[in-house]
């Protein structure tokens, strides 16, 4: 069983967290926007307070449906936002955000928005080697606030993600392609990225923005939702 939890009253808000991480990544987000949206934040498979799931994307994301409500926002982060394009091309939502994510994560000779999967490879490896702790130390480099740092450090030792489910999602970051997934969608979709992103590169903003869809680039690194500008 996937953990999920709602508060809040408006049209309803789901929010998938990426890799390593669990819901409570969101919580500040939600204080602000929960006047607005009826929100519910759920952990991934195998993260936070979450039951396993075997098998890949389409596994999780089956599970994932299955607790959605009817016709949703769907905002996904990194790993989080390649699992909403995916569901969003299974079932009906009425809005898709993508926060510091695409389609696809890892570079090659005909994609060139994305990280070299070598370099993917030694950055997941170094920080499951202490997960706690690169975690924190990944969260360090997104922000200064020291507040939001505090309380995000306490949700990651809290809440840890185990071995099995971030070697699948790890997997996931590497293998899937879901481009033609994406641009097959009729719904309508944002994308929020940081101009200082070292995983999903703001020069990719060229290819949303030819797609004709709304982007915007923050001053911020992979957490763009942490910065005093970040707008749904």
């Amino acid at each position: 069983m996937l953990y999920s939890s709602t508060i809040g009253t408006g049209q309803d808000l789901v929010l998938l967290h990426g890799w390593g991480f669990n819901a409570d990544l969101f919580n500040d987000l939600i204080e602000t926007y929960k006047n607005q949206y009826r929100i519910t934040k759920i952990d991934l498979p195998g993260h936070g307070r979450s039951d396993n799931v075997a098998g890949g994307i389409e596994q999780w994301c089956d599970e994932i449906i299955k607790i959605l409500p009817s016709n949703p926002i769907l905002l996904g982060w990194s790993l989080g936002g390649l699992l909403a394009i995916h569901i969003a091309s299974k079932i009906q939502i009425s809005k898709l955000i993508l926060v510091a994510s695409t389609p696809r994560f890892i570079a090659n000779d005909e994609w060139r928005f994305g990280i070299d999967k070598n370099n993917f490879q030694a950055f997941s490896a170094t920080l499951q080697l202490n997960l706690s702790k690169g975690l924190k130390r990944f969260v360090s480099l997104q922000t200064k606030d020291k507040t939001k740092i505090k309380t995000l450090n306490a949700s990651i030792e809290s809440y840890p993600a185990n071995t099995s489910a971030l070697n699948q999602g790890l997997n996931i970051l590497l293998e899937t392609n879901l481009t033609s997934q994406f641009l097959a969608l009729n719904v309508d979709r944002k994308v929020i990225l940081g101009k200082k992103d070292t995983l999903v590169p703001a020069t990719i903003s060229s290819w949303y923005q030819q797609q004709h869809i709304d982007t915007t680039i923050l001053d911020a690194g992979h957490l763009p939702f942490l910065h005093k500008d970040f707008s749904l």
